[in-house]
């Protein structure tokens, strides 16, 4: 059994279905699940689930990923976060939980850190990528995420109805990730992205927007978008060209890693 770290208080949380297949609907607390390194650690990752903030995916979109990063040298945990609306949780509530897992790694030793999300997951790890910590940030990688054309003022397709429930949209509509106008959104570390050209549920348009963001401010962004991808691909629905996205990401993460520990040096 992996350790469970619970971060708020609550009932332990309590998973549908069977692995690898367990999906959270109703998060009763905010926990971290750990997945240390089998070696020595060389860095450390937050992962964020995807479901829409609605439930979340946690064996495709969480588990599996940071077992696939502890293949890479990466101590990680995945981040089990209460859903907005929900509960009469508030409209920031997965901020708020992300919060808790920074101020619990921050008592760790020093490693440094990657955010890691795919789809809803992906946006929390943009907004994740935008906190003030202490802790060295390398990097954020975000898989066919909504980061910001879900936001009423620039949603893809024009006229698209706001998400219920209305806590959700207030979410998006706060945390806009990559529209240079918006007040906050942009994050200061670096960025790797995987999209799919022809998703219809988080078209690419998400991915663009973060881009152009990023040439204005000269901010450090690498972008792949695949032609053949379905939205959800992670690390299962690899039957195409985007079956080359893990790699590029490691090679990515390892990068920024060596780039973090060269401004460590004195």
């Amino acid at each position: 059994m992996n350790p469970v770290i619970p971060l708020s208080e609550g009932a332990p949380n309590l998973f549908d279905g069977d692995a690898p297949d367990r999906v959270c609907r109703r998060p009763t607390r905010a926990e971290l699940h750990a997945y240390p390194s089998p070696t020595a650690a060389r860095g450390r990752a937050l992962v964020y689930a995807g479901g829409g903030y609605l439930q979340l995916m946690h064996d495709k979109e969480g588990v599996e990923v940071a077992q696939w990063l502890n293949t890479l040298g990466l101590d990680a945990y995945v981040l089990v976060h209460r859903l907005p609306g929900q509960d009469d949780h508030p409209f920031d509530i997965a901020l708020q939980d992300g919060r808790l897992a920074l101020a619990h790694l921050a008592t760790l030793p020093p490693l440094p850190l990657l955010h890691v999300g795919m789809s809803s997951g992906g946006h929390l790890a943009g907004v994740m990528a935008c906190q003030r910590t202490d802790m060295d940030v390398a990097g954020a990688v975000i898989g066919y995420a909504p980061l910001n054309a879900n936001h009423r003022d620039h949603k893809v397709p024009v006229g698209k109805p706001d998400f219920p429930p209305p806590e959700k949209q207030a979410f998006y509509d706060a945390w806009p990730i990559g529209i240079a106008g918006q007040p906050h959104g942009l994050p200061p570390c670096p960025v790797f992205l995987a999209y799919a050209l022809h998703d219809p549920v988080v078209p690419v348009q998400h991915a663009l927007n973060l881009i152009v963001a990023a040439q204005q401010r000269q901010l450090d962004v690498e972008a792949h978008v695949f032609a053949q991808a379905e939205h959800g691909f992670a690390l299962r629905g690899l039957a195409g060209t985007h079956d080359q996205w893990p790699a590029l990401a490691a090679r990515w993460m390892a990068t920024q890693l060596d780039d973090t520990r060269a401004r460590q040096l004195p």
